[in-house]
Parts: C-alpha cells; sequence; structure tokens
C-alpha cells in the first residue's frame, strides 16, 4: 500500500493505483478502473480489498464469470471475509445462480447482521426464485408420474404440471401481472421473442424434433428463454427502470434540444454517434471509439450554431472523449492537447461541469508524466468546483501525493488532513485510511516521529475495520521503522547532549 522511498511517482504506487481505479469506477469509466485495480494488483496479487473492487468492475461490465473468479479469490485465504463473500452473491446472481447466491447472502448476513446489503440480498434472491419456478404454494407435487421437473437443464416443466401452476398462477393474477410488465419493460423488443417462444414450446411435434447438430428442438428453445429470464434478472439489477429513463431523459436534454425534428436532424445523428462510441470506450476498443470520436468532431466542425445550437458543449465532450482514449493508448501530449481544447471550450462557454472535468483530465495527464508541480496547480483551480465529499477526498489526497513526491513535507500533510476532514464528513472508511497514510509519510521525511506513529495507528485501525490485512502489514512495518528511527534519533541525541555537559 506504501511506495518506498525512492519511488519515481503516484503511478508506480499500490495506493495510488487503487485511488485511481476508485475515482474511475465512480466515473463509471469501468475499463480504466479495471486497468488500474489490475495495475494495483501486479504489485500486491493477494490483495482482498483490490480483488473486491476489481470484481465490482467487471460486474459493471457484464463480465460475471471474472467478477465471480475475483471474489473466490479474495476468499482463498478467508473464507469469512465479508466483502468477497457479498461480491461472490452477487457475481452469482448475475449469472442467473440464485439458489447458490442466496446461500452466500445468508452466510454474509449470519457473518454481519447489521449490514443492509446481506438482507436486500436475500430479499432480490428469494425473490427471483420465486419469479423463476413459483412460489411453493403454486406447485402441486405428486408421488407419481413425471419427476423431471426438478431437472434444471431441461429448462422445461412437464406438460401436465404447466396445467396446474396456470390454474395457481389465476390466485395470484395481480402478482403475475406486475412481473409480466416488468419483464416486458426490461427485455424491450425481445419481450415479443420470449412470447413467440413460449408459444413454440406448446407445439408437441415440434420440440419432439432435432436439430442438425443432434440438440433436442425442446432443449434449445428452452435454454433461450432461460437466457432472457437470466437477461432480465441481471438489467433490473444493474439500474432500475426509472434511473435508465431518468439517465436518457437528462442525456436528450443536454445534447438535444429539440426532440421532436426529424430523423435526419443532425442533434439526433450525435446522440447516437456519441452512445456508440462511449460503448467503444466502456468495452475496451479503444482505437474503434478514438476513430469514431475524430470522424463526429470533423462532422460537428462542418455545422453551424444555427444547425446545433450546443456546438460548443458537444466539441468539448469529444475533445474529452479522444483526449481519455489517447491517455489509454499511452500518447500523453496529445491527450493533454485535446484535454485543453476541451478545458478552452469550457471556459468560452462558461460550462462548469465540463470545465471540472477538463481540469480533472489535464491534471491526471500531468501526474502521470511525472509533472506533480503542474498537477497541483491544475487541481487547485479544480477545487472550487469540486462537489460531494468523496471528490474532495479524492482530489486533496491527490494533490498531497504530489506536494509529498516534491518533498514539500508539510503542504502533503495540510492535504492529507483536508482529504481526512473530507473522509470524515462522509464516513468513508478507506479514504480515511489513505488520508491517515498520507499524513503520517509526511510526518515521517522530516523526522516528526510522535506525528508519524499518531497517523499510522489511525490508519492501521481503519485498516482492520476494512479487513485490509496487506494494508495493516505494511503500516505495522512501518511504525517499527518508524519506533526505530525515533529511539536511534532520541539516542543519537542524547550523546550529543552528555558530549556538551563533559
Amino acid at each position: 500500500m506504501f511506495d518506498n522511498e525512492e519511488s519515481q511517482g503516484p503511478k508506480s504506487t499500490f495506493s495510488t493505483y487503487v485511488a485511481e481505479g476508485d475515482q474511475l469506477f465512480q466515473k463509471g469509466e469501468y475499463v480504466k478502473a479495471v486497468e488500474s485495480f489490475s495495475t494495483a494488483l501486479s504489485l500486491q496479487p493477494d490483495d482482498k480489498n483490490c480483488l473486491v473492487a476489481r470484481s465490482r468492475c467487471y460486474l459493471k461490465l457484464g463480465d460475471a464469470e471474472s467478477a465471480l473468479k475475483d471474489a473466490e479469490t479474495s476468499l482463498q485465504d478467508n473464507k469469512d471475509f465479508f466483502k468477497g463473500l457479498y461480491q461472490k452473491a452477487e457475481a452469482l446472481y448475475t449469472m442467473g445462480d440464485f439458489e447458490f447466491a442466496l446461500v452466500c447472502y445468508h452466510r454474509g448476513n449470519k457473518l454481519r447482521p447489521e449490514l443492509q446489503e446481506f438482507r436486500l440480498g436475500i430479499q432480490k434472491a428469494q425473490e427471483a426464485i420465486d419469479n423463476s419456478v413459483g412460489s411453493p404454494s403454486s406447485v402441486k407435487l405428486e408421488n407419481k408420474g413425471d419427476v423431471s421437473f426438478f431437472h434444471k437443464s431441461n429448462g422445461v416443466r412437464p406438460k401436465h404440471l404447466n396445467h396446474s401452476h396456470k390454474r395457481e398462477s389465476k390466485k395470484h393474477g395481480r402478482k403475475m401481472d406486475k412481473s409480466e410488465k416488468r419483464a416486458k419493460e426490461l427485455l424491450g423488443e425481445l419481450y415479443s421473442d420470449r412470447e413467440y417462444l413460449e408459444k413454440l414450446l406448446q407445439d408437441e411435434d415440434l420440440i419432439k424434433g432435432k436439430i442438425r447438430t443432434g440438440e433436442r428442438v425442446q432443449d434449445l428453445i428452452g435454454g433461450c428463454i432461460s437466457y432472457l429470464d437470466t437477461r432480465t434478472a441481471f438489467w433490473q439489477q444493474q439500474k432500475p427502470i426509472y434511473a435508465r429513463q431518468r439517465d436518457r431523459k437528462l442525456m436528450q436534454q443536454q445534447w438535444n434540444r429539440v426532440l421532436h425534428k426529424p430523423p435526419s436532424d443532425p442533434t439526433r445523428y450525435i446522440l447516437n454517434s456519441l452512445e456508440e462510441i462511449d460503448t467503444a470506450l466502456s468495452v475496451g476498443n479503444t482505437e474503434s471509439g478514438l476513430k469514431k470520436a475524430r470522424e463526429l468532431m470533423k462532422a460537428v466542425k462542418e455545422w453551424s450554431e444555427e444547425v446545433l445550437p450546443n456546438k460548443r458543449e458537444v466539441l468539448g465532450n469529444l475533445h474529452s472523449c479522444i483526449g481519455n482514449a489517447l491517455m489509454d493508448l499511452g500518447n500523453m501530449d496529445k491527450a493533454l492537447h485535446q484535454h485543453e481544447k476541451d478545458l478552452e471550450l469550457a471556459k468560452k462557454g462558461d460550462l462548469m461541469d465540463s470545465k471540472s472535468r477538463a481540469l480533472d483530465n489535464i491534471g491526471r495527464v500531468y501526474a502521470r508524466i511525472g509533472k506533480f508541480q503542474q498537477a497541483i496547480e491544475v487541481w487547485e483551480e479544480k477545487l472550487p468546483l469540486a462537489c460531494g465529499g468523496l471528490e474532495k477526498a479524492w482530489l486533496f489526497h491527490e494533490i498531497g501525493r504530489c506536494y509529498l513526491e516534491l518533498k514539500l513535507y508539510r503542504e502533503a500533510r495540510d492535504y492529507g488532513s483536508r482529504s481526512l476532514m473530507a473522509a470524515d464528513e462522509i464516513s468513508d472508511e478507506k479514504w480515511q485510511l489513505n488520508a491517515s497514510v498520507l499524513m503520517a509519510q509526511a510526518e515521517l521525511k522530516p523526522g516528526n516521529y510522535k506525528a508519524c506513529v499518531s497517523h499510522f495507528e489511525r490508519a492501521l485501525d481503519r485498516a482492520k475495520l476494512l479487513q485490509d490485512d496487506s494494508a495493516s502489514e505494511a503500516i505495522q512495518k512501518y511504525l517499527i521503522l518508524t519506533v526505530l528511527r525515533y529511539f536511534t534519533h532520541t539516542e543519537s541525541r542524547l550523546k550529543d547532549a552528555l558530549v556538551l555537559n563533559t
């Protein structure tokens, strides 16, 4: 978690990569966050909290298998690590393994009953199971007949059981209607495909047949329906319907001033193109996203402000997209130029959010290439625009890290203190840990050993609370080193005093 004294900059330290990953995750840049967490794990491969953080990113990207793998790795040494257990449950839930997810939620709730996340997990997993197989009262079991109902691989209930289920479903009509309505909203155009597949299952002659590969038509149709049901649960978990509708509305308000123009209207073209660019960058197709952004930039520059009233805002967004893509490709000089263009347009149009975004990215470029003084100046300009305790805690910490690299220890300590205050306001234990470590390092360099020990002790308390074993071990080593330095320093001063007295 801590850098050696020979460290060349924030980019070479574990804590900085983790902090950068956290910030990117908060911004929704999950592919970049995965890269930051992966680099951090290359330095400390067994860090449980970092594995959990990367697992969360994989889930956001829809890669549930990788998310599950990271979660299980975090549990290898400690099966009761509650964060890893929760992440494993979330991954299983996303994959549609609701029963196993329910088991993990129950285990976590038993370990940490005060956490609401496990209680909510139990509830949603149980609801998913009920929606998949029906409530217990909706199935009448008999001690004779076909028992293939219990075989999950079949994916289709026997016909005689389906009739019983339909009769009981009428008793719960309101509940089923609500569930179907939710599924229709989530699946969209795919809902009609699901209905068509269910109708095909009623054709007894058809489902008895086989395709060229030898697979039964009944199994194929059942697998398709099962997949759509799994996607329904996944999309519902990723973001509620109302939130997706709200986000679309906000996006349209930002980029499309006139909603009732013909489909050939340039603003509609921009909306579609921006979504394509964002998708390409989010899934890691950096070069493809970069190419599309440049093509759109060329088209937008030819349009007048009468055609596109928010032309300046669109161009600024495109400069930001291109700059971030170039950063991912390692071309820092060109990335910096693009972000500076974004800043220039934001200042001309008095666009505060765009200005904050541009300053953030410019500071990141400077820190990456080791120009810490320039990074400080840019980030300090961004400070009045920072909103929310988390962003402030991150920003104060990063400025303090840059001061630490410049050996300006008092400034580093002061910004560490401001980061700690911001973290305390939102009760964010992880940033309380990071800020305490920064303050301890700033006190250690000039030899303020008592203050250093005090900050390290607070950091150690936070690390234990977070169950971050690697951080705890590193802090304890630094504490021992600090105490040894303190005694060596005290002994030297005593010897000097004795020499003077004699």
